[in-house]
């Protein structure tokens, strides 16, 4: 039976937000950041957001709704008086922090962060940061050895397998996921079609190489980029032009459809197997 992903009461596991949850994405980040802020107010000054907290503070994306305040003591100490706020043990070199935001650096934050997300979440905070630029393929060898040692940190690893900097939202990774767990991983990400005379029709989320010349493309629209009457008209626009010529069939998706576990994947799963005969 298809569930919904819903975050715990601890901010862990739990992946997207339900639907009682949903929110503008502006506010999503406000939420998370306030988790840190209330970390930071109950710790007192002498004290940083680590791990999700300080990610959400860096403006990081792909994080769940709902984290749970952590901080740490520089100096390190032993207490912090707050009830529902987490104090970290860590003990912190000078250079992880960076003072402007009360916050560790982003690869220190990464390696405290990805041990707790779950899957889905860890790559997508991943793809996020390596489509934006703000992590570079360089930057991951030295994420293993900060991950080294962690609880958690062996399926992290396995993990950095599946990221792929292209994908251009969290929605996109999590629809990526759920395709690769149904067994059909997309061949191609963001490709860009044209006509026979060489127009652009658009460019796909997901893609998928059929018999006979043909393609299945995903698109997956959120509310973030999809919710207004311009960015509709332009998506019906992109896929007409896409289905024009005959030879690329679209399934189009959006966040209702990733609150459900699997559905995506298996509709994927479905219509491969039904044009590909």
């Amino acid at each position: 039976m298809a569930s919904s992903y819903t975050d715990d009461a601890r901010g862990g596991l739990a992946g997207r937000p339900s639907p009682s949850d949903r929110r503008e994405p502006g506010v999503l980040d406000r939420l998370r950041r306030r988790s840190a802020w209330i970390a930071l107010l109950a710790c007192g000054p002498h004290s940083v957001a680590v791990g999700q907290c300080a990610l959400a503070l860096l403006g990081v994306q792909g994080l769940p709704l709902h984290i749970e305040p952590e901080a740490a003591l520089v100096p390190k100490r032993s207490t912090c008086v707050a009830p529902g706020v987490r104090l970290r043990g860590y003990a912190l070199h000078p250079d992880d922090i960076d003072p402007s935001r009360r916050c560790v650096i982003l690869l220190v934050a990464l390696a405290q962060a990805l041990p707790t997300l779950p899957r889905e979440r860890a790559v997508a905070v991943l793809d996020h940061l390596l489509n934006t630029g703000r992590l570079r393929a360089e930057d991951l060898p030295v994420l293993h050895d900060l991950l080294r040692g962690r609880p958690g940190a062996k399926a992290v690893h396995r993990w950095f397998t599946e990221v792929d900097g292209r994908s251009e939202s969290p929605l996109e990774t999590f629809a990526r996921l759920e395709c690769v767990d149904a067994g059909v991983p997309p061949h191609d990400l963001q490709r860009e079609f044209f006509d026979d005379r060489g127009r652009f029709l658009g460019r796909a989320d997901l893609v998928w190489r059929l018999p006979r010349n043909r393609w299945l493309v995903v698109e997956i629209d959120g509310d973030e980029f999809h919710s207004s009457r311009e960015a509709r008209t332009r998506d019906a626009q992109r896929q007409n032009d896409l289905v024009s010529g005959g030879n690329i069939v679209v399934l189009r998706f959006t966040y209702d459809h990733l609150r459900r576990r699997g559905t995506v994947g298996a509709e994927v799963r479905t219509a491969i197997a039904r044009l590909s005969t």
